[in-house]
């Protein structure tokens, strides 16, 4: 997009037409989008059972990949839509699917089985990430968050095995400090305290507050249900079967971290998407933005965005975070037509194309653009 067509976009009325968009989709919801959910969240628990159903008999890859799978659905297409609260509005709705009712107590571990806490991911990703897309404090900056590498004097392929060994345990070194920094960082802010002094290692340390509540709420409850307590209910089979489970379970949650690796960084990465330096001062610059710094993937099918765990509508999400997941099949070809009304780029490629894409831009062989630089 050159640098005159990003300013000549009508941002009033791409407001207009955006919110005309959403006000019939609100008009459209209802129970099945409900009923829709609770069908994705049935596709994910066979893929658990089967996974754990055959995960003892011996290590492998068929089963670590169900195991997987499941994972990656309760993540990406329950958790994810209901924190994001697509559910809160529609009546007749469970209310362990409400903001307010899941994962709470001791719901944590049925309804969100994951290395971090609903709340702590509520706050980078839901309030951080959404209301900061592409700028330096949104905490998925790929470009910011990897400069230390960019910048780096290593060999470019060495650069690339580093991220290739990163993808398999990402969700552990990074999202889980991650978002636990961001809540306690906010939790003193509105404590109107000052701010704790976290680095990368010091996040770890058993000898801060922080640190401690890092272990005890995030690290070691999900080691303890993951890799101790689910392989331990195969004993009664024996040893072997415990065992098989074990490995099995580690063997998975590489797979789940490459999955959510490969569908979630190359969502708001590339060398033809924006980020930006300020803060939008305008509703229609801020839609602008969502659209400019995401990237869809292949999408129209139940079965097909089982497998993206329903981020490859990432543009139509991040116009709309709270709008339930079979809803975003029916507004994007509508976003897509207005997309070419306005002249702004709508970008929805291969997720293997994208991979690369945001990978170059994390070695530093490429950059993001800028609206200066478009």
């Amino acid at each position: 997009m050159s640098l005159n067509s990003y300013q000549s976009v009508d941002r009033e009325q791409l407001a207009k037409d955006i919110t005309a968009i959403h006000q019939q989709s609100l008009a459209d919801t209802g129970i099945d989008d409900f009923k829709h959910l609770k069908s994705m969240e049935r596709w994910g628990k066979l893929c658990s059972i089967m996974g754990y159903g055959t995960a003892w008999i011996m290590p492998n890859p068929i089963s670590a990949l169900l195991i997987s799978q499941g994972s990656f659905t309760r993540w990406t297409q329950v958790g994810h839509p209901v924190v994001h609260r697509a559910f809160d509005k529609i009546k007749g709705v469970d209310q362990n699917y409400t903001s307010k009712g899941f994962a709470k107590g001791w719901r944590r571990f049925l309804d969100w089985p994951d290395w971090f806490t609903v709340a702590g991911w509520h706050h980078e990703h839901d309030v951080l990430h959404h209301y900061s897309l592409g700028e330096k404090t949104d905490p998925n900056n790929a470009q910011h968050n990897m400069e230390w590498l960019r910048q780096s004097s290593l060999p470019m392929w060495m650069r690339y095995v580093i991220v290739a060994f990163f993808s398999g345990i990402w969700k552990i070194i990074y999202y889980t400090p991650r978002t636990h920094k961001e809540f306690c960082l906010n939790a003193a802010r509105l404590q109107k305290k000052p701010e704790p002094v976290m680095t990368r290692l010091g996040a770890w340390s058993l000898f801060t507050q922080q640190g401690r509540a890092l272990w005890l709420q995030s690290v070691l409850p999900y080691l303890g249900y993951r890799f101790v307590l689910l392989p331990l209910l195969f004993l009664p089979l024996g040893n072997f079967a415990a065992l098989s489970v074990f490995l099995n379970s580690i063997l998975a949650e590489i797979f789940t971290n490459m999955h959510s690796f490969l569908v979630m960084i190359p969502n708001h990465a590339g060398d033809d998407v924006m980020m930006f330096d300020e803060k939008s001062h305008s509703k229609g610059e801020f839609y602008l933005r969502q659209i400019l710094g995401s990237v869809n993937y292949p999408t129209g099918s139940n079965f097909n965005d089982f497998f993206y765990g329903w981020l490859n509508y990432q543009v139509e999400h991040h116009l709309w975070p709270d709008m339930p997941l079979s809803q975003y099949q029916k507004v994007q070809p509508q976003v897509e037509a207005l997309c070419k009304k306005h002249n702004i780029p709508y970008i929805q490629e291969s997720v293997f194309k994208r991979l690369l894409k945001a990978v170059d831009v994390m070695v530093g062989k490429t950059s993001m653009l800028k609206p200066l630089t478009a």
